[in-house]
């Protein structure tokens, strides 16, 4: 498949195998011409509303067949898909839905309180997709009216795509926009590396809302194939479905990889037909690769990408992943169409290999634009945009190595968990708020299962008497729980300079002391 856009890839796939199962899950299934229908209704049901050509829809909730239907929906007519992180609360949903311009929501019954009251009275229209069947806002209920045929219309490559959000160092999501060139170029080259066919099967378990779970619903609208959806990640459900779905492919994070090796039912089944399994977010250890190679018996790759890159930057390959090979502390090398520069971030001249700076990329999967943010934008380019897409600045640090990428450190010290972004301003914004604290950080730290966890440093007010639970609890009331603190430390001071700049490196090195790698 060499489509120019993913509205082709579907329409194409929907001609060729129209009854050929798309998704599928315990509880539904869906046939790419289906597929293509109901998004070329629910295209026409947008338009009803003035939806169209610069228009953001956004969707909140789990079921990965409703938002790949308004992904393609919205693409059909110009408009793009903005998915929001169910795990945000009210007002960070609200947040979302101002930035972007959203004018209709679409929410599971699960999240359709949130959604409504970040919705507020006026201006977005909501619709929820598993509610009541005589609810007047279910959404299939509303589509039914409109036709499902739709004339094709002209997608340029930049045209937008996809507009997700990326936490932003300060405490804000950014949206990062991006294009129809970027996104069929991810699938590219993931299905190139993969060697995907028609005769893959996919499993689908993660948040369409990261970048990663975004790219598996189009990975098998690209290629052509079959993909087994999980509403929640469940290691025994998921195990059985490796086995009993005859899954050839899987898209993980090194946490998830643990639990299910920790399942005993994984070590009853049989995983013959599991050729890959892909993961990012975070390196692997020895002990673990060596027990699910074990377990699992198949080719291991590691995928180091960001949103803003469509999530493909370099990888680690099943060769690179041997016994011997000495290489699991590296994200691998860069993918096709790919070029990386490290940079040192006060000079910005170039570095010779082994001398660590800050990662440039450029990519044809490069992002458009932070939305609205001209400024960021131009920071992110500083020698602007061209034809291959420009010099994106990660805010990554690492070196290079023989070809390979080695990374060492955050320069905004993002904070990864459990393949969640965190973003330690935001985190620390709310914080501070809390009457007993008069300073405060928050720091990633080394976890044996999330690869790291949010610890906050705090030093209290005199007379104080807040504990770690009165904080987290404060916290967690605040701001989505994936941020919270897990553990709080009391210090007398934070380390500082003579201008009051926090040291976060001098906070970070005791936790991370013995520990090769500060960035997962």
């Amino acid at each position: 498949m060499n489509e120019s856009n993913l509205i082709d890839s579907l329409m194409q796939q929907a001609r060729l195998q129209p009854q050929a199962a798309l998704f599928a899950s315990d509880t539904q299934s869906i046939a790419f011409a289906e597929m293509n229908r109901r998004a070329n209704q629910l295209a026409n049901a947008l338009r009803s509303l003035d939806i169209g050509p610069g228009s953001r829809v956004a969707i909140l909730g789990r079921s990965q067949v409703d938002c790949a239907l308004l992904v393609f929906a919205a693409m059909k007519i110009g408009a793009a898909c903005v998915p929001v992180n169910w795990r945000f609360s009210v007002e960070e949903i609200r947040f979302v839905l101002e930035d972007s311009g959203a004018r209709v929501l679409i929410a599971d019954t699960e999240f359709s309180a949130q959604g409504a009251q970040a919705a507020g009275p006026g201006g977005v229209c909501v619709f929820l997709t598993d509610c009541e069947a005589d609810d007047p806002a279910r959404l299939d209920l509303w589509c039914a009216g409109f036709d499902d045929q739709l004339p094709p219309r002209d997608v340029l490559p930049d045209d937008a795509a996809i507009h997700m959000y990326s936490s932003g160092t300060t405490g804000r999501p950014k949206g990062v926009v991006l294009t129809h060139r970027g996104l069929v170029s991810a699938c590219e080259v993931i299905a190139q590396a993969w060697k995907l066919d028609r005769n893959a099967v996919l499993a689908h378990a993660l948040p369409t809302f990261h970048i990663a779970g975004m790219l598996q619903l189009l990975f098998p609208i690209y290629v052509g194939c079959r993909c087994v959806i999980f509403r929640e990640f469940q290691p025994e459900v998921f195990l059985r479905a490796l086995s009993g779905e005859k899954i050839t492919h899987v898209l993980v994070v090194p946490a998830m990889i643990g639990f299910l090796l920790a399942h005993p039912v994984s070590r009853t089944l049989d995983f013959a037909s599991l050729r890959l399994m892909a993961y990012g977010g975070s390196p692997i250890t020895e002990p673990v690769l060596e027990a699910a190679m074990e377990v699992f018996g198949c080719d291991f790759s590691q995928i180091y990408g960001l949103t803003e890159v469509c999530g493909v930057v370099t990888a680690l390959t099943a060769e690179d992943h041997r016994r011997g090979a000495g290489l699991l502390r590296s994200a691998g090398r860069p993918m096709p169409r790919t070029a990386l520069r490290i940079v040192d971030p006060l000079t910005l001249a170039d570095l010779e290999d082994g001398r660590v700076g800050e990662v440039w990329i450029r990519s044809d999967r490069n992002f458009k634009a932070y939305w609205q943010k001209s400024e960021a934008t131009q920071e992110a380019f500083p020698e602007g945009r061209d034809a291959e897409g420009g010099w994106f600045r990660s805010g990554d640090a690492g070196y290079l190595q023989d070809g390979y990428l080695f990374l060492s450190d955050r320069i905004k010290d993002m904070i990864v968990s459990g393949g969640e972004n965190i973003y330690p301003a935001e985190v620390e914004n709310t914080l501070m708020k809390h009457p007993d604290v008069a300073d405060g950080a928050v720091i990633g730290v080394p976890d044996a299962v999330w690869g790291e966890s949010v610890k906050a440093c705090v030093v209290l007010r005199p007379g104080a008497t807040a504990n770690a639970d009165h904080i987290i609890d404060f916290m967690r009331e605040r701001i989505a729980h994936f941020k919270c603190p897990k553990t709080v430390d009391f210090v007398a001071a934070l380390p500082r300079t003579e201008s009051g700049k926090l040291l976060k490196r001098d906070l970070r090195a005791p936790y991370w002391a013995g520990h090769l790698r500060a960035i997962h």
